[in-house]
């Protein structure tokens, strides 16, 4: 009897949480782009964006040149950081990459004659069209921030990957949040 109970007990439970639903997927609405203008001082509300360690004091005396070439990739990734990340169906820059892009601005004036591209990146969720036009909409809300920042803007081009090339696999939370980025890189 108590072996029957707990058979009992068991399956009931599994069967409750198989029936729970995911919170994250959420159906994509009729309208593409709900808000048409970039407003880089709002805070989406959907999911928490990843925080990455970068450097906020950007002192060169601490910087890392020992293993980057000055004005590189490699100095930018290392020493400044090369991404954004962004809440979900967003393109409005939160606080952090609104910091980091403060960085990536004093570095660009460091080297004025170094150019960057900047990706757009999204996640698995939603059709490909979708996703190239929302990476789009990410990578020149960067460009539009720097540019702010008194970067020349023929100095910086953009591209949208949209979903087609994640940083990470997996249909999950975490996987979903690092997918939704830009990328800056030197050309």
């Amino acid at each position: 009897m108590r072996t029957y109970l707990l058979v009992a007990v068991s399956a009931l439970s599994l069967s409750l949480g198989a029936c729970s639903s995911d919170n994250d997927l959420k159906p994509y609405g009729d309208e593409l782009f709900p808000n048409e203008q970039a407003n880089v001082n709002a805070i989406p509300q959907q999911q928490a964006v990843p925080t990455v360690p970068v450097n906020n004091g950007y002192d060169q005396s601490q910087m890392n040149y020992g293993s980057a070439t000055p004005g590189s990739q490699d100095d930018l990734s290392v020493n400044v950081g090369d991404r954004v990340f962004f809440g979900y169906d967003s393109y409005n820059l939160t606080p952090e990459g609104i910091s980091q892009l403060e960085l990536q601005a004093q570095w660009l004036r460091q080297y004025p004659s170094t150019n960057v591209a900047v990706e757009g990146h999204a996640d698995e969720r939603g059709t490909r069209e979708y996703n190239l036009a929302l990476g789009d909409r990410r990578a020149n809300a960067v460009k539009n921030y720097l540019v702010s920042l008194g970067v020349d803007p023929r100095r910086v081009q953009t591209l949208s990957y949209g979903k087609e090339r994640p940083e990470m696999l997996g249909a999950n939370s975490e996987s979903w949040a690092r997918n939704r980025r830009s990328v800056t890189s030197v050309q």
